[in-house]
């Protein structure tokens, strides 16, 4: 399964919001440097769908706000 993520780095209260358009906005309070913004939305969405880290891998957008996730 594959799920598109919109990534807010620096954000003052981390969290996650999904829109009208099944999007999921992940809010991390990491800056997007050295790849620790894309750590921490791992780690959130890992806590927020009940998941193991080695399930999800990130297929498209290291370096983009806009990420596309494989599940699975």
């Amino acid at each position: 399964m594959k799920i598109s993520v919109i990534v807010h780095p620096n954000s003052r209260n981390p969290r996650i919001e999904k829109d009208l358009v099944e999007t999921l906005h992940v809010y991390v309070n990491q800056p997007p440097l050295e790849g620790k913004a894309n750590k921490a939305v791992i780690k959130s969405l890992v806590k927020f769908l009940k998941i193991k880290k080695s399930e999800i891998v990130l297929i498209r957008g290291e370096k983009s706000k806009n990420k596309v996730f494989e599940i699975g």
